[in-house]
């Protein structure tokens, strides 16, 4: 044997038990929509049928809120709210037991702010990582907590705009930073915390130009960033009720910008193969209302409404899109606000069929190991083989609506109902 393999095979030998631990590591589900933020799960073995055998655990969970539950190690978090807001908490739950580790009252207010009928004070989505779970509540505090023993790490209560209608908007990590997006009827900005200390790094204002056509109500948005690379640079992607933006998630300068919507817009922007898929909200220029699917090219500068716009699809709809929709290999699968389950084609933005469900769906989709996973605010869970013609696999009921969306790991599910948290699956 040469010196030279020598040197490989005794690399090789110290590099093993590190590759041994990393593939030991169970996976996690850090943020909304999960860990890549693109509500894609790994090959997980999910059962089809759940029923009393299939569910490990279920916990109650004081209060209410809309949040969905993220999970690091053994430990999930979610966030929950007293009916007026006046209270807010940070709930941390055992994977493997479903006993609460934690249950932490992070903030009181004495100040109310407006909110929808059917959105609650604790609907943005935790973000994890070792050692450390990030909170937020939009305007009402953000905070940073020890996952260990359940301490406040630092926290802010100073980051306002006019929700409105609540918070919705959830938090994302980038290397050092914590960035949250601020879209009310009074303001619009982006800021970017250090994630040790709370303490802003950078902030950008929203373009206002856009945003002047539009009445006040229409000028508020609830979507959470996502991250991307575009020729190996980095780009935040931040939708909004007028404008979708990208900017340099470490410096928050503005990079392009697709001028097109209004109303309240909800859903997460989506990527695949290079290409950012988004939502407009209502529109109503001409009438009927409606709203717009938008396939855009992201390798550009400036404003590129005329230029990179691929494909844009409308939806006549009386109210704002919800749920974000999930793409898989070419395929876009959701659900509009006329309960249409559909499947389009994320080429051409057309549709390639679609089945009437009956009842809402505020969680987004879900896709794991070939199905893609639904879920309705009656507690329905519908599951479908992914493709190009509609084939479902299983349907199950749960005893209460989802409004959350789930997480899918380590063989599990991880679903909070509107009283409760659960784990089906799994060992």
């Amino acid at each position: 044997m040469t010196l030279k393999n020598t040197l490989k095979t005794a690399l090789l030998l110290l590099l093993l038990p590190l590759l041994q631990a990393l593939r030991a590591q169970p996976p996690d589900w850090t943020h909304f929509r999960g860990s890549r933020l693109n509500a894609i799960a790994g090959d997980e073995n999910i059962p089809l049928k759940w029923d009393s055998s299939t569910i490990k655990w279920k916990t109650d969970i004081h209060g209410r809120g809309h949040s969905s539950p993220v999970v690091y190690g053994n430990q999930i978090w979610v966030t929950t709210a007293t009916l007026d807001g006046k209270e807010l908490f940070a709930v941390c739950i055992d994977f493997r037991t479903g006993k609460i580790i934690h249950d932490i009252k992070i903030f009181t207010s004495g100040q109310e702010i407006g909110k929808h009928g059917i959105n609650t004070y604790a609907s943005p989505t935790p973000c994890i990582e070792k050692g450390f779970v990030y909170v937020h509540f939009g305007s009402l505090g953000t905070a940073c907590i020890r996952t260990g023993d359940g301490s406040v790490v630092w926290k802010r209560n100073d980051l306002k705009v006019n929700h409105v209608q609540g918070p919705g908007s959830s938090p994302v990590l980038y290397k050092n930073l914590l960035i949250l997006h601020y879209e009310g009827t009074d303001t619009r900005y982006l800021i970017a915390l250090d994630k040790t200390t709370g303490e802003q790094v950078w902030r950008t204002d929203r373009p206002e130009e856009p945003y002047k056509p539009l009445p006040t109500i229409g000028k508020k948005a609830y979507v959470t960033p996502i991250i991307i690379n575009v020729k190996g640079r980095d780009m935040l992607i931040s939708n909004g009720s007028a404008v979708c933006c990208a900017y340099d998630p470490m410096t928050g300068k503005e990079i392009w910008r697709v001028v097109r919507g209004a109303e309240s817009t909800v859903p997460m922007p989506f990527s695949e193969n290079g290409i950012v898929y988004f939502y407009t909200g209502s529109m109503e220029d001409p009438p009927p209302t409606y709203s717009e699917m938008l396939a855009v090219n992201p390798d550009g500068r400036g404003d590129i409404t005329a230029t990179n716009v691929i494909w844009k699809r409308r939806d006549d709809i009386a109210h704002t899109q919800m749920l974000t929709p999930v793409i898989k290999d070419g395929l876009i699968y959701t659900v509009s606000t006329r309960n249409l389950l559909m499947c389009i084609d994320a080429s051409n933005g057309k549709e390639i069929w679609s089945e009437r469900q009956r009842s809402d769906h505020n969680a987004s989709p879900v896709y794991v190991n070939g199905n893609v996973w639904f879920f309705s605010i009656k507690g329905e869970v519908l599951a479908l083989k992914a493709g190009r013609k509609p084939v479902i696999v299983s349907r199950n009921q749960m005893d209460s609506g989802i409004w959350a969306t789930p997480a899918f790991l380590r063989n599990s599910v991880i679903i909070r109902t509107e009283k409760y948290i659960c784990r089906i699956g799994g060992e």
